[in-house]
């Protein structure tokens, strides 16, 4: 099996340049295992880039690790093989393994995630639920009888606020372009981002969330920015405004969320993540007033898995080349 680099259905959207790492901190080139089991269409990606496969042992340099999960297994891994000096995770997120990441920091080691790669069908499925929300779908699609007066709202010229500055927020604007949007970016830095009307840092989202029509939070999840939206946040924002959570479920304080769609004092939410995840039956979001929950599905893995395979073979040569890695990871920033 082969892996084509070029652009297919989805194409990896990338939040800079991708720059060579300095010497002192590049890997040392060798064999590579895939983890916690191999996969076919991922030892593809490997042998692609030229990559020697191997099981793990004293000779191996690399890892390639497809489980989302498995934090203790990963730990251990790491932790018997001070050896290993590149690891490849699965998704763009590595808040589930933040805290191996920032125990087994040490020079040498490097690790990349899939940040970028899925941002076309994550962003793509953002628009779909703002979209289904001002349009009230599912409200429309359940009835029974032909309702009458119309309603229902148009995206175009509305303020769009986007919590976050990576790949899917780039996306984001990009699909939002022709609506033209009043689009504002809140980011760490203050340094703008093409596209967006406005770019505002972190310590503003109180500022610009009173002027919101939709607010779409696309933001990695570090333990500075859990709740980052709660009921402080959601009382900001006017009764007509709509919240859109496609990052990861701990962004929101989720009773606050509930309480805030119950009591009117926001028009409606989309999420695709929850905290907690899965979401139980019968929890109260579910009921929730006017909201739309899908099962953390706007990259399926029949998305994922071709764009995560581009990832591992674009990453293999940087690691056996020109050290061009991408979507490298601070360990002490969680992301």
């Amino acid at each position: 099996m082969s892996i084509d680099l070029r652009t297919g259905q989805h194409a990896e959207v990338l939040a800079g340049p991708v720059d060579a790492l300095p010497e002192h901190l590049r890997p040392t080139p060798g064999p590579i295992a895939i983890l916690p089991e191999s996969d076919p269409l991922f030892e593809a990606a490997v042998l692609a880039a030229g990559g020697v496969l191997a099981p793990l042992s004293p000779s191996t340099r690399g890892i390639v690790w497809l489980a989302p999960h498995g934090e203790q297994e990963f730990a251990r891994v790491l932790a018997e093989n001070p050896q290993i000096e590149w690891v490849q995770l699965p998704w763009a997120g590595v808040d589930s393994f933040a805290n191996v990441l920032a125990q087994q920091a040490r020079p040498r080691l490097l690790f990349t995630s899939a940040k970028g790669a899925y941002a076309q069908p994550v962003a793509e499925h953002a628009l779909a639920l703002a979209l289904a929300l001002l349009r009230e779908l599912p409200k429309k699609s359940a009835a029974k009888t032909w309702v009458l007066p119309k309603t229902g709202l148009s995206i175009y010229g509305m303020n769009v606020v986007i919590i976050g500055a990576g790949g899917i927020a780039i996306e984001l604007l990009r699909l939002l372009a022709p609506f033209d949007v009043e689009s504002t970016i809140v980011r760490r830095s203050a340094e703008p981002l093409p596209g967006a009307r406005h770019t505002v840092t972190s310590d503003e989202l109180a500022s610009v969330l009173p002027a919101a029509d939709v607010v779409i939070v696309a933001a990695a999840l570090t333990g500075g920015t859990r709740h980052l939206i709660g009921g402080p946040e959601l009382a900001l924002m006017k009764n007509s405004a709509y919240l859109v959570n496609i990052a990861r479920g701990g962004l929101v304080d989720t009773m606050a969320l509930v309480e805030a769609l119950n009591s009117g004092e926001i028009a409606g939410a989309g999420v695709d993540v929850t905290d907690p995840e899965p979401l139980p039956d019968g929890h109260p979001l579910w009921d929730a007033r006017n909201v739309i929950v899908t099962p953390h599905s706007a990259d399926t893995p029949e998305m994922t898995a071709p764009l995560l395979a581009r990832r591992v073979t674009r990453n293999v040569r940087a690691f056996l080349d020109d050290s061009r890695f991408v979507g490298v990871v601070d360990p002490s920033a969680g992301y």
